[in-house]
């Protein structure tokens, strides 16, 4: 199991101490995402008139609003992902099969010459017969 790490983290100008199963570099990275909405929220007008509980749901509002939306993002390329591993894999199904009639068709051009070239052959022994047998009727 890994262990409990704690950093020591500003937030909205206060330190606090948090701690996680996380290094420590991640708890201050999400500190500094925290400061970032909260910086966003403070620039609405009258933000500053709000009641501390009414500040508080603005930026839970918010952070979750940024949640659903990188959850729906996530998602999205999720599709993408199984549709373009779905794109391979017909690829890849197309490719072996366009190999394998590619071998198919290297071998049966292979038997092809190899019958071009017994017919060769015969023709030659064809026309030597036939020199032979017109010599001995003309001669």
């Amino acid at each position: 199991m890994a262990s409990k790490n704690t950093a020591q983290v500003l937030i909205d100008g206060k330190i606090y101490s948090v701690s996680g199963y996380e290094s420590e570099d991640y708890l201050q990275r999400v500190a500094a995402y925290l400061n970032n909405k909260i910086s966003e929220i403070k620039e609405m007008e009258g933000y500053n008139k709000l009641p501390a509980e009414t500040k508080a749901l603005l930026l839970e509002l918010n952070v979750a609003d940024d949640y659903f939306k990188l959850k729906k993002d996530a998602s999205d390329l999720s599709a993408q992902i199984a549709d373009k591993d779905k794109e391979t894999y017909e690829v890849k199904h197309e490719l072996i099969a366009a190999q394998m009639t590619l071998e198919s068709t290297k071998k049966e051009l292979e038997t092809l010459q190899e019958e071009e070239k017994t017919n060769q052959k015969r023709i030659v022994e064809l026309e030597a017969q036939l020199k032979e047998k017109q010599r001995k009727d003309h001669g």
